[in-house]
């Protein structure tokens, strides 16, 4: 592919070489430099890439997309193209590279602070029932056809996006659901297409901090990009942030909720509550479409369970997706890691959730207190070189909302597990709540079962749909399902 073809829709200067170069890889990362690729020098949060500028120069690179200067051996007749955010510009070089697969399919985006994954999944469900092939891209796995490929991040970077989308259009998909990350938008992972659908589920402060956002105005500003991206915009009209979200918008606007305001709307809920089952039933209505109410049953537990939900059919119904078939899918569909039951007993309830700063485990344990467990018991723990304000945090809110707190280890990284949970204990501390101290977590796990009673609801916190445990550098085998299914054989065999 020439050089120039690379670069539609972009506004560049060619300030070296010319662009009829003909170039045979494009690549971002200096260690896959190879002769005759276009190599574009994005800037790191630790490395650079305009720093190996020349070494790329004198591999053989045809073609260089720098956003500042660069020094290159006299000799080197390599071509540089200067653009003004090379991560912005590798979006549209990387669409084009790859043939725009995108503007053949049907991308769905999801964005919000809670919600995007287990929103993902239900999509999925509910298309794949009516008969559509459907790719997915989240932050535990992208699903291609039969291929599950592990994340790295929840919105990969824009180049491996888009050969996503190459290869889900090869394997027959017709549409993609992805969940779109405030920081994918604000490093411009998801230009060089057009969304077909926007969603916004909910906005809570979040991920500040370094390498990340500056405070919650630029967080709320990254997520509002989707809606400047896409042909239709599906909002949560509950959410407070709702209205600075799609502020400037450049879609279509349509709206869920509980407000019977919304074009779409939840009424009527009912808990439903049996040993090792947690659910909710409503009616699902709408305004102007002539439809009549029909109920939908989910076997995940709360109001969020509810938000999800009709954050699915709401798309679905674009894709005319019929009731019926939005009912099977929606009772049938499961996340991994997202209150996720796991049978074992017909006395007490088990889950498994991700839930691994203190917003998400308020949420989550204030969702359960409605079901009116006889008790409620949280097992968690903490990373390790994170802040241990999220420690102090964690430990408050499972002392004021949890009967019993087991406090474990998670993933301690280079730190010290008992290290981490006294910082947790300082939280609890200042509770009045009981807990019990295991560091080994599949002896925390063996405790929660054996102390089960009648009518519990234990929730494991913190790890979901990971599946091992990081320690000092290393990541072991480390499978709460499986670590469930060992104990569970282990009491067998002693009755």
């Amino acid at each position: 592919m020439k050089c120039r073809d690379l670069l539609n829709g972009l506004t560049f200067q060619c300030i070296r070489g010319n662009l009829d170069r003909e170039i045979k890889e494009v690549v971002y990362d200096s260690r896959r430099v190879s002769e005759k690729c276009l190599f574009i020098c994005i800037c790191g949060y630790n490395v650079d890439g305009h720093s190996f500028a020349a070494q790329a120069a004198e591999k053989g690179a045809a073609a260089l997309v720098v956003q500042k200067d660069v020094e290159l051996p006299a000799e080197s007749d390599v071509t540089v193209i200067r653009v003004e955010d090379t991560r912005y510009a590798m979006a549209f070089i990387a669409a084009a590279w790859f043939g725009h697969p995108a503007d053949r399919l049907k991308v769905i985006g999801i964005t919000g602070t809670k919600g995007k994954t287990t929103s993902t999944y239900l999509i999925k469900s509910i298309l794949e029932r009516a008969g559509y092939k459907v790719g997915l891209v989240g932050t535990i796995e992208t699903i291609i056809g039969d291929k599950h490929i592990p994340a790295g991040n929840t919105t990969p970077e824009s180049f491996v996006l888009q050969q996503y989308f190459r290869e889900m259009e090869q394997e027959g998909c017709e549409i993609v659901v992805m969940e779109v990350a405030s920081q994918g938008l604000k490093l411009h992972r998801t230009q060089g297409f057009t969304f077909e659908i926007g969603i916004f589920t909910n906005l809570e402060p979040d991920h500040i901090g370094p390498n990340e956002h500056a405070d919650f105005e630029e967080y709320q500003a990254c997520k509002a990009l989707l809606f400047k991206q896409c042909w239709l915009g599906i909002v949560n009209v509950d959410d407070a942030h709702t209205q600075a979200v799609i502020r400037g918008h450049t879609c279509q606007v349509e709206t869920y909720g509980f407000s019977p305001q919304a074009d779409i709307y939840a009424d009527d809920l009912e808990l439903i509550n049996r040993p090792g089952e947690l659910g909710i039933r409503f009616q699902v209505k709408e305004q102007g479409m002539g439809n009549l109410p029909f109920a939908v049953e989910v076997p995940t537990p709360g109001r969020f369970s509810v938000y999800n939900a009709l954050a699915a059919i709401a798309v679905c119904r674009h894709f005319k997706v019929s009731d019926s078939q939005i009912q099977k899918a929606l009772l049938a569909a499961h996340v991994k890691g997202r209150i996720e039951m796991v049978p074992v007993s017909d006395q007490f309830t088990l889950l498994i959730d991700y839930a691994h700063n203190a917003m998400s485990l308020k949420s989550l344990l204030t969702t359960l207190r409605e079901y009116r467990p006889e008790r409620l018991v949280c097992l968690f723990g903490c990373g390790g070189n994170r802040s241990k304000l999220r420690r102090f945090e964690m430990g408050e809110v499972s002392g004021n909302l949890a009967d019993l707190t087991i406090i474990t280890s998670d993933n301690p990284r280079f730190e010290k597990p008992q290290d981490i949970i006294e910082d947790i204990k300082t939280g609890i501390g200042r509770t009045k709540g009981k807990y019990v101290e295991i560091c080994d977590r599949r002896e925390a796990i063996a405790f929660a079962i054996d102390h089960g009673q009648p009518g519990d609801i234990i929730v494991l916190a913190g790890k979901g749909h990971e599946d091992y445990q990081e320690i000092e550098g290393v990541k072991h085998p480390m499978d709460e399902r499986v670590l469930i299914a060992q104990i569970l054989e282990e009491r067998a065999k002693r009755e």
